[in-house]
């Protein structure tokens, strides 16, 4: 599904009261092209409001989460991230070595996962793959 509406409108139509502050967490979260966690996004906006406090974007990643604007993401290394809850679909490579977290979409893994549902007797309604591995070595 593409995204069609920014973190701020989706908030607002849900009826979220909009702080200033979470008008700049809400803008920071939509430039956001990584899965930032807490501390990492109230780095970024406290870059931008001095005001921000570490509680005010836990609390207000809750608020969205609960909302179902954000996603928390677990890449196995203790950090709960967060992405937009409607971003395009993606699968995930998680380099191990260093952390880094590429997104990819690939049409053959998407048609497996679909046959393999349906051979057990399901259609399925969503799914989340996360790869973990280390780079090759070339010689």
């Amino acid at each position: 599904m593409a995204k069609t509406h920014t973190i701020l409108a989706r908030c607002e139509a849900c009826g979220l009261r909009m702080t200033e502050q979470r008008r700049v967490i809400s803008d920071v979260l939509d430039k956001a092209r990584d899965h930032p966690d807490v501390e990492e996004l109230h780095a970024r906006a406290n870059a931008r409001d001095p005001r921000i406090s570490l509680a005010t974007v836990y609390r207000t990643v809750k608020a969205f989460e609960s909302a179902g604007i954000l996603e928390k993401v677990d890449f196995g290394d203790g950090r709960a991230r967060y992405e937009d809850a409607e971003r395009d679909h993606h699968d995930h490579l998680i380099d191990m070595t260093t952390g880094t977290v590429i997104e990819f979409v690939d049409p053959e893994i998407e048609a497996l996962q679909e046959k393999i549902a349906a051979k057990l007797g399901y259609r399925l309604q969503g799914h989340r793959l996360e790869l973990y591995g280390v780079p090759v070595k070339k010689d």
